[in-house]
């Protein structure tokens, strides 16, 4: 097993993460707008961004199914690798979860997502006021969760670089230097 991620997963991981941060403060702004043309826009736009994410999280799946990642380091404490790993599986279940949670949210609301503006996405449920309410709390509560275990992942990166001086971060960055 080699001791670095594969181009496609590092791709993947930067490419995921930008967007992924572009959708969170899309998502936490276009909320207190006022209704508006450009609100509405800008909702289309996050619902095509969540979708598009979606489809990426699958495929980062399927790659990773058919490329493990490397091993932890050995010097990592056991608790500390069940907690990386457990860390990992909750980021993938949040990035399945709350588009879910969105698509979910739009159709009880209403409002068919139409990806990019050409291809409708059928809805999962049938409109109803009450769930659509009580599924935006579920998608703001997860939305909520990840930004605290990503800050914990980014911060867990940033310890392993600067403090433990090990190889976890730069491993994951796009140019590796041996």
């Amino acid at each position: 097993m080699t001791a670095s991620y594969t181009t496609t997963a590092k791709g993947l991981h930067w490419i995921m993460a930008v967007l992924l941060i572009g959708l969170l403060a899309l998502g936490f702004t276009m909320h207190d707008l006022p209704l508006s043309p450009q609100k509405l826009q800008l909702y289309s736009y996050h619902k095509w961004a969540g979708v598009s994410v979606f489809l990426l999280v699958l495929f980062r799946l399927a790659w990773r199914a058919g490329h493990p990642p490397p091993p932890l380091p050995d010097s990592m404490a056991k608790p500390l690798q069940f907690a990386a790993h457990a860390g990992h599986a909750l980021l993938y279940l949040l990035m399945l979860a709350i588009p879910l949670s969105g698509w979910l949210m739009s159709s009880a609301k209403g409002f068919q997502t139409v990806w990019f503006g050409v291809l409708p996405i059928p809805d999962l449920i049938g409109k109803d006021k009450e769930t659509g309410d009580l599924l935006a709390n579920v998608h703001l509560a997860l939305n909520l969760l990840f930004v605290a275990v990503l800050a914990g992942h980014v911060g867990a990166a940033l310890k392993h670089h600067f403090i433990d001086k090990d190889d976890i971060l730069r491993r994951m960055l796009p140019q590796r230097r041996r």
